[in-house]
């Protein structure tokens, strides 16, 4: 299975538009290799350079197999396609790289799983990392991008 974006390749530096110093819209992406008999997709990204923990900017779930990525801005209309957890902003949806200024690049890692199941329905208030972590167990294929970000 393979994740890349047509806004940035493995890497390199996410473009401001996708940040909270842009337009905060979700990057497109494109994923190919599914396994056979995956029944969603959850994609999520994660900085891990955050100051006190690993820090949750996105968690996209159950979204179809069929679908061969998620244009630019897909978080905005998700709720006709798949759902969103709440993230560590504390909103749902997405919301871009932000480290603290001065901070050295961050690392923002983007993590697509197969699953063999639908995320249950869960509260609204789900937060990514709850998401993730009862995903987890029903991964049957895992693809990841990494982009970086810093603020000046």
């Amino acid at each position: 299975m393979k994740l890349t974006s047509p806004a940035f390749s493995d890497g390199d530096s996410i473009p401001r538009r996708y940040t909270c110093e842009g337009e905060d819209l979700s990057p497109p992406f494109v994923w190919d290799g599914i396994p056979a008999g995956t029944v969603s997709l959850l994609l999520a990204c994660e900085d891990p350079d955050a100051p006190r923990r690993v820090f949750c900017h996105w968690v996209a779930f159950n979204i179809p197999p069929d679908l061969p990525g998620l244009e630019e801005d897909a978080a905005s209309s998700a709720g006709k396609t798949f759902r969103q957890a709440v993230n560590d902003f504390g909103h749902p949806g997405y919301n871009g790289p932000c480290p603290p200024h001065g901070d050295r690049p961050h690392r923002y890692h983007f993590r697509l799983m197969a699953l063999d199941r639908m995320i249950p329905d869960l509260s609204p208030s789900a937060k990514g990392a709850d998401v993730v972590a009862q995903a987890r167990p029903y991964a049957t294929a895992s693809a990841g991008l990494i982009g970086t970000f810093a603020r000046g």
